[in-house]
């Protein structure tokens, strides 16, 4: 897993990171999920990409936290960053949801395609809580290791001094940061039900997150995000 680490992480995030891999619950979930795919089974997002949101957002970069919770299940969606699919694949509901709260709230017409890798690279971290899933069969990875790793990444995140936004959807998300931020911190947190299409309206459309982060943002000397995607 050391070896996983190097290849796919920036140095600010292997040096964040680099003792939590070494720790025997990395071992156990690295087997957990090598032996999945030597059943033959097909484990999303392929090995390439389970860690393609750190790829793409070096910890030193992190402006946004967005936390998912499983990767999508489905053939041809993940590809390691949530609520992202990548492109020619139909955005899911949720992802629509989203796209729409965007128009609404910013004026920025829904995109041609899914993939969410332009955010990444503009300093929104997409962290599902699990980063690994069986194929059609959703929680699957879930209790094997995951939550304890993704728990420590916010846990370092909520540790920064310069003031990042947390967007919080859903309860999962809520209460993962919460452990994370444990009290007093300078981050702005924002919370709202999860756009799913059995929760978007009860508060997730019209919550406005987007431009309160960017506001936020300025407010604090930096660069807001730019939504777009093309």
């Amino acid at each position: 897993m050391q070896a996983v680490l190097e290849k796919h992480l920036s140095s600010s995030w292997y040096n964040e990171l680099k003792e939590e891999f070494e720790k025997p619950y990395i071992a156990e979930l690295s087997q957990f999920v090598r032996g999945e795919r030597a059943r033959g089974l097909e484990i999303y997002p392929p090995a390439k990409d389970v860690f393609r949101a750190f790829e793409l957002c070096p910890f030193d970069q992190v402006k946004v936290v967005l936390i998912g919770q499983d990767p999508y299940h489905g053939p041809g969606q993940a590809h390691g960053l949530c609520f992202s699919v990548q492109k020619g694949v139909t955005p899911p509901p949720s992802l629509k949801n989203i796209f729409q709260e965007i128009e609404s709230d910013l004026g920025l017409s829904p995109p041609p395609h899914g993939c969410l890798e332009a955010w990444a690279e503009r300093g929104v971290l997409l962290l599902n809580a699990t980063l690994t899933v069986r194929r059609g069969a959703p929680e699957s990875h879930k209790g094997r290791g995951w939550e304890r790793f993704t728990d420590t990444v916010c846990q370092k995140l909520a540790q920064r001094q310069e003031p990042l936004v947390f967007m919080l959807w859903g309860k999962s998300a809520q209460e993962k940061a919460e452990r994370a931020l444990n009290g007093t911190h300078n981050h702005l947190v924002l919370k709202a039900a999860h756009p799913s299409p059995f929760s978007a309206h009860r508060g997730f459309l019209g919550c406005r997150h987007f431009s309160k982060a960017n506001y936020f943002l300025k407010e604090q000397g930096l660069s807001p995000i730019d939504w777009k995607i093309t």
